[in-house]
């Protein structure tokens, strides 16, 4: 166990990640969308000369972060104005959550009605309504709480989407309380590929799920890569797929694992980027900018993710010849079970800067 002054050392040095310049928002925002009863806010590009029947990607940002900075990291606003999709980005308040979570371990906010999942739902319906989109045609990604909160999506409005991408998140109903989210994010508790299925199946009732995509970097030590392995299974599981693999590709930096349903369509992949931290795969050459959990490793998430959702061509997502670049991920956070009570408070403070508690 990692003692307890060097715990809260660890603590004592975090501090949030600056935030991108003004210059790079590049959104509008979402008015009068619905009840929204968990009081978000919703951002919208809409590139200009839409067609009737575009595309729509939701993409969730992760804690520190906001989702004009999630766009300009991502690039996915940019690459709306080269394919003519819609991109929606919610975002969180800070009075729902110090650190700009998303409430992805709170019960209230991850039910298909009454919280945060809700209220996503209603910008997504208001967003299809106003601007023509194809509701055959909506996805959904996310970083970290972002990327839990897509699992969270996915399987509490599954008819809602096409796909979904989740980027170094956790699966959905691995945590209920500020204690074991701590743990799952350390890969600790969580539950087998049965027992995580059920619970997705239990959330939205669905007779048709949306195709899966995990992404994860080996070397990340925020939210383990242990969660990868998780939130595949859950999902293989959920579409009824077996445990072999249907086929396996591998580049410089990465392994793509796939997981074909019976009409031999990719129902879930997992992609493992070596080395990786904590972040979105970046490759700033083709799209996108590198920063904090924006990290380059000549890969582009971004593009991969739209290619396979067919919102673009099939045009290089990788960079070679590079090494990939160190990640930047915040410090591993202490689970509470067996901190003396001296130090609750300092703990408490913690995690109100990490977006844990409220």
């Amino acid at each position: 166990m990692r003692r307890i002054s060097d715990t809260l050392a660890r603590l004592a040095r975090f501090q949030p990640p600056s935030m991108p310049t003004a210059g790079s928002d590049r959104l509008d925002t979402l008015a009068d969308f619905g009840s929204n009863p968990g009081d978000l806010h919703a951002r919208l590009y809409v590139p200009d000369g839409l067609k009737p029947g575009a595309a729509l990607v939701v993409a969730l940002h992760g804690c520190t972060q906001t989702a004009a900075g999630y766009d300009h990291g991502t690039g996915w606003s940019a690459l709306a104005d080269a394919e003519g999709f819609v991109v929606l980005l919610p975002e969180q308040k800070r009075g729902n959550n110090g650190n700009m979570c998303f409430n992805w371990f709170e019960p209230g906010d991850i039910r298909r009605t009454g919280g945060e999942a809700e209220s996503i739902a209603q910008m997504i319906r208001t967003t299809i309504s106003r601007h023509g989109i194809d509701p055959a045609r909506v996805f959904v990604t996310g970083l970290s709480a972002g990327g839990a909160m897509t699992a969270v999506m996915l399987a509490t409005w599954p008819e809602l989407f096409a796909g979904g991408a989740i980027i170094g998140g956790l699966p959905y109903g691995s945590a209920s309380n500020v204690s074991q989210a701590l743990d799952r994010m350390r890969g600790h508790g969580l539950a087998g590929d049965d027992v995580a299925a059920d619970a997705v199946r239990a959330a939205g009732g669905a007779t048709r799920w949306p195709r899966v995509s995990v992404w994860h970097g080996s070397a990340d030590s925020t939210v383990t890569a242990a969660n990868m392995d998780r939130l595949t299974g859950q999902w293989r599981t959920v579409h009824g797929l077996p445990a072999a693999v249907s086929r396996v590709e591998t580049g410089p930096r990465w392994e793509r694992r796939v997981w074909a349903d019976a009409a031999g369509r990719d129902a879930v992949e997992q992609w493992a980027i070596a080395g990786m931290g904590h972040g979105v795969p970046v490759d700033p050459a083709a799209l996108g900018h590198a920063g904090p959990y924006m990290l380059d490793v000549g890969l582009s998430s971004t593009l991969a993710i739209a290619r396979s959702w067919g919102l673009t061509e099939q045009v290089s997502v990788e960079r070679t010849g590079e090494e990939p670049a160190k990640a930047s991920a915040f410090p591993e956070m202490p689970s509470l079970g067996s901190m003396p009570a001296g130090v609750q408070d300092t703990i408490d403070r913690a995690m109100r800067a990490a977006g844990l508690m409220r």
